[in-house]
């Protein structure tokens, strides 16, 4: 491929790749995006015969071809989509900062049961239609491995395509080059303040996703619920989007009540107009908020949204995300991704309405991540659940004993215990009939960071040991 063809360059020297990695830069690449001398240098030394630089660069390297631009994260992402060319043709993606796991894989597994060919990118990895997922290092993948896997697709027939959008890859430009026709928002809440430092600018990230990747006159599905609701629909009005606003205030799938069951809830809804009833196999108003939320984006991707309800009631809960995995001495064992202080509170609320005897709770937090977020969990756990244990959880490169203690020091009912499958046999071995236990923190994850070596674990796993 020419120069021309994925650069707005007159030039027609033959383009075999391209990277923003200095590490990967192979004979005949573009190198995009990075300014620094060295990591330069090193592409050159490599073979880059392009590379895309800041428009006041001043450095010169004539052996090969100066891209120099206002925006060379926006020209290089351009670039990347150019170079791969097709994608599927029914684009959505969700962001916030809980639930968007769920939701993906909700619509994907609705779409896969009319019929349509879709395949759903976010963090249990590539999972097309029914298929075993295929692992992704990242929630949202870097620019050249997204194209990469959506041209895939495209080549494999597929049509439609969700992802998960994070806020490190809004910020970091990853789904520049992409258009959506349909984007969903589901909450916003404490996390990730290590990278963003404010909320303001974790707020900023997340409306990258409607500002600039949702299309124009393209439709945002959005919790009503949420405090930021307001200022997110006057965004999308700017930008000539389509609204369906979703919950206990919303006013195009409204929530008029959930009844809990057994194994799961029942929806009153007034849908588009119509009152429905419609039963749902997972627990919590938070899952409801997230199957309301996937309505929304499943009816805009089939084009009849009358047509998907009767799939609603068939949609299973993604891995490790209020997952129901075993029973003990008529106890039921929970595993759940919670690892924010919302999506901790939002799951033991809504086990409480489940549980008849004590409600359990068995969580950590991450190493070398937002350290207010530990207290504030331990006070959570504290209010509203009746036992806690307190362990470990990708400690990374701290000491797990100092991250138990700040939690501990807000949760003056917690237990705690070093080493997660210790504390996970402790919190089984004390079950009986009626209780509740949900291990937190960990959902689908095969492993513990820990020193910078990626650990064997498995909370599914662990849990089968104990049964």
């Amino acid at each position: 491929m020419k120069l021309s063809d994925i650069a707005d360059v007159r030039n027609e020297i033959e383009i075999k790749g391209v990277t923003a990695d200095s590490r990967e830069v192979k004979q005949g690449f573009l190198f995009g995006s990075i300014t620094d001398d060295a990591y330069i240098d090193d592409a050159i030394a490599k073979g880059a015969v392009a590379v895309i630089v800041g428009k006041d660069y001043g450095k010169e390297w004539p052996q090969v071809v100066m891209i120099k631009v206002d925006n060379p994260v926006k020209t290089y992402a351009s670039a990347v989509a150019r170079y791969f060319g097709t994608v599927p043709q029914h684009l959505a993606a969700i962001t916030g900062t809980n639930g968007k796991t769920s939701i993906a894989d909700f619509v994907r597994q609705i779409l896969t049961m009319m019929g349509k060919n879709i395949a759903s990118i976010g963090t249990l990895g590539v999972i097309k239609g029914d298929a075993q997922p295929i692992p992704l290092p990242n929630t949202t993948p870097n620019n050249v491995t997204l194209h990469k896997i959506l041209h895939g697709l495209s080549e494999e027939g597929i049509d439609y395509a969700i992802l998960e959008a994070s806020s490190h890859g809004l910020h970091q430009g990853r789904l520049d080059g992409l258009e959506f026709e349909v984007a969903g928002f589901t909450n916003l809440t404490r996390d990730h303040l290590d990278y963003h430092q404010t909320f303001e600018n974790y707020f900023k990230a997340k409306m990258i996703l409607f500002e600039e990747r949702l299309k124009s006159g393209g439709t945002a599905v959005l919790n009503a619920d949420i405090d930021c609701y307001d200022e997110i629909v006057k965004i999308c009005r700017a930008r000539g989007h389509n609204i369906i606003s979703c919950g206990y205030k919303g006013k195009d799938i409204k929530l008029l009540k959930a009844t809990p069951k057994a194994n799961g809830q029942v929806l009153d809804l007034e849908y588009f107009g119509e009152s429905v009833q419609v039963e749902i196999p997972l627990a919590g108003v938070f899952q409801a908020d997230n199957a309301m939320c996937a309505l929304g984006i499943a009816g805009v991707l089939s084009g009849d949204r009358k047509k998907i309800l009767p799939y609603l009631p068939k949609i299973k809960g993604a891995k490790g995300r209020l997952e129901l995995v075993g029973e003990k001495n008529g106890a039921a064992i929970y595993i759940d991704y919670a690892h924010t202080p919302d999506a901790l509170e939002q799951v033991l609320k809504a086990l409480r309405e489940h549980t008849q005897g004590k409600l359990k709770v068995l969580f950590g937090c991450g190493g070398n991540r937002d350290k207010g977020k530990r207290p504030q969990m331990g006070k959570i756990a504290d209010d509203l659940a009746d036992e806690v244990f307190v362990t470990d959880d990708n400690p990374r490169f701290e000491e797990a004993d100092v991250i138990r203690d700040e939690i501990m020091a807000a949760c003056s009912k917690g237990v705690n215990i070093k080493g997660r499958a210790a504390a996970i046999k402790t919190a089984m071995d004390g079950l009986q009939k009626g209780d509740v236990l949900v291990l937190a923190g960990k959902g689908h994850e095969s492993g513990q960071y820990v020193k910078g070596e990626i650990l064997p674990f498995s909370d599914h796993e662990e849990v089968r040991k104990n049964l």
